[in-house]
């Protein structure tokens, strides 16, 4: 991992970089110990993001062939989701998506959720949401990623 500060921000070269912020981020409340990197069906991994972290709802959507996917189990939640576009302080709005997970003392359900990217144009690496989660079955909710 090459992680690096820089200013207020925190950068990094690839999208396993990501995990490492989430880390760092999540250690002042529950620590995430689960991660998934988002992927497309279409094999690319750059995403527009929108999410809503009060009603715990997030949308990627691939750079590559415009497909929508709802992150986690979001889609339960858009109805009263009002979603806003993430983008990077550059003003880059294509990212790369990472969703970590901190889970309950039972180690299945899921505690919190936290949305981490990496801007491919400058490699800031940031935490653009998280939300308490009562998902049963963090491996299931990541397999939704």
């Amino acid at each position: 991992m090459a992680v690096n500060k820089k200013g207020k921000y925190w950068y990094g070269e690839k999208q396993d970089d990501i995990a490492h912020e989430i880390r760092r981020y999540s250690k002042s409340g529950y620590p995430a110990l689960h991660y998934a990197n988002a992927r497309c069906r279409c094999g690319h991994a750059i995403f527009r993001l929108s999410l809503d972290d009060d009603q715990g709802a997030a949308v990627r959507t691939c750079d590559h062939c415009g497909r929508e996917h709802a992150i986690g189990d979001s889609a339960e939640y858009l109805a009263e989701a009002q979603l806003q576009t993430c983008a990077c302080p550059c003003g880059e709005e294509r990212l790369e998506i990472t969703v970590g997970i901190a889970p309950y003392d039972d180690g299945q359900a899921v505690r919190w959720l936290y949305v981490g990217c990496r801007c491919p144009q400058c490699g800031l690496v940031a935490v653009y949401g998280d939300w308490k989660n009562e998902f049963e079955d963090y491996q299931g909710l990541l397999a939704n990623v």
